[in-house]
């Protein structure tokens, strides 16, 4: 009997790709095999001690274990107001301008929720991460994929390209789009853009009246000298635009979930009302120790983050092209968008990054677990330390030697 009700909503959902090789790493785990694993984006580093005091003193004190504001306590939100203005010099009001959230991802799930209507049409970069484009599908709306191209070796967006796509996906897209997602740095590509690409966004989003929301969860993570720019930089972006941001990756606080959603007054307001309705909001001690973060150790990218991230990345390019693996070189974020080696181009990224766990002991996302145009890729991310990285090149290099033997015997 109750076999026959359906959950539409549900069943709206894909098939969670990257579920298969997460059942396929713990049974290889439970069998005692050494997984080097990349293929989650959760940094392994330590929260930084003055961050953890904060919580702990916090903590100890009774008025703090109570409810608290569900848009976030006001030193918090001024805090982020700070960091926008020391950050792009971005004015924004911390009562109507901006909300703190459960990390970026509650955030923009819960926008999206309040924002949209049965039957709207978000357009989506593609590849994207998976929330981006699921979220409208939860929220009743439909998703207008568009494919994302840049240079394969540096991963600048080719902006000419994107705009000529955009405007098209604009002009056919029934009803008419509502909402523009963009993410750059580009999760899972690592892919940039330039400050004029903000620009010339607005201008398209005033002209055929869409909302942009833009999330820069990977702001702070730049390499070689490459700034992130946020679209709240450009004059009267606030008129079209909201941003997503977090403390996960900057901080090393991805299990604190801390975000934010900034600009547009207007989606600002629906957000903290949704919220109202929802949640109490954080636990104030996180709420106290993130905001002594942004306010006192905003340094803690540059010097303590960057660096290990770089430093990884290095090390991984230059052991995978040892290896016979040659990838792009990104100038931002935590991943590494490694395109298929050639001998196994022909499996799709799932096959692949199967064999690759369970033949190489090594763990990556396969890239159609983020949209059709991602399945000549994997992501992989900078989360083990070096020596493990040069350990997973030499195992990798094997599993291609045996690969390209398999190949030659199909081809005799």
């Amino acid at each position: 009997m109750f076999d026959e009700i359906q959950f539409e909503k549900i069943n709206r959902l894909p098939k969670y790709i990257f579920a298969e090789i997460n059942d396929l790493k713990m049974t290889a785990r439970r069998a005692g095999a050494d997984i080097i694993d990349f293929s989650m984006g959760n940094p392994d580093a330590r929260t930084p001690q003055p961050i953890i005091d904060k919580l702990c003193e916090t903590a100890q004190r009774d008025k703090t274990h109570g409810y608290s504001a569900s848009k976030g306590i006001y030193k918090l939100r001024l805090a982020m107001t700070k960091w926008y203005k020391r950050k792009y010099n971005v004015e924004l009001d911390p009562d109507s301008e901006v909300v703190a959230t459960m990390g970026s991802k509650e955030g923009y799930v819960h926008l999206v929720q309040a924002i949209t209507n049965p039957g709207d049409v978000a357009i989506v970069p593609d590849p994207t991460y998976p929330i981006h484009s699921q979220a409208f599908i939860l929220a009743g709306a439909n998703v207008e994929k568009m494919k994302l191209k840049f240079d394969e070796e540096n991963f600048e967006v080719d902006e000419e390209q994107f705009f000529k796509d955009l405007n098209n996906a604009l002009d056919n897209s029934l009803p008419k789009a509502k909402f523009l997602v963009l993410n750059f740095p580009h999760n899972p590509t690592t892919a940039t853009v330039t400050p004029e690409f903000y620009e010339r966004v607005v201008a398209l989003a005033k002209e055929k009246r869409f909302y942009i929301i833009s999330d820069i969860a990977y702001a702070d993570i730049t390499f070689d000298g490459y700034t992130t720019p946020s679209i709240l930089e450009v004059e009267g972006a606030k008129d079209v635009a909201v941003e997503a941001y977090t403390m996960s990756k900057s901080y090393n606080m991805a299990g604190w979930r801390v975000g934010f959603v900034c600009g547009n007054k207007k989606l600002i307001g629906a957000l903290q009302s949704i919220k109202s309705w929802l949640d109490y909001g954080m636990f104030t001690p996180i709420q106290v120790a993130a905001t002594v973060a942004l306010d006192e150790h905003h340094y803690v990218p540059d010097e303590q983050i960057i660096p290990l991230y770089e430093k990884r990345r290095d090390v991984m390019l230059k052991a995978f092209e040892n290896a016979g693996w040659h990838m792009g070189k990104p100038s931002a974020s935590m991943f590494i968008w490694g395109k298929i080696p050639k001998s196994c181009q022909a499996m799709g990224s799932l096959e692949f990054s199967k064999r690759l766990l369970t033949e190489a002991g090594v763990a990556v996302s396969p890239g159609v677990g983020f949209g059709k145009y991602g399945d000549d890729s994997v992501r992989i991310a900078l989360i083990e330390n070096e020596n493990r990285i040069r350990q997973a090149a030499r195992n990798i290099k094997k599993f291609l030697k045996k690969v390209e033997e398999e190949n030659k015997q199909k081809e005799s």
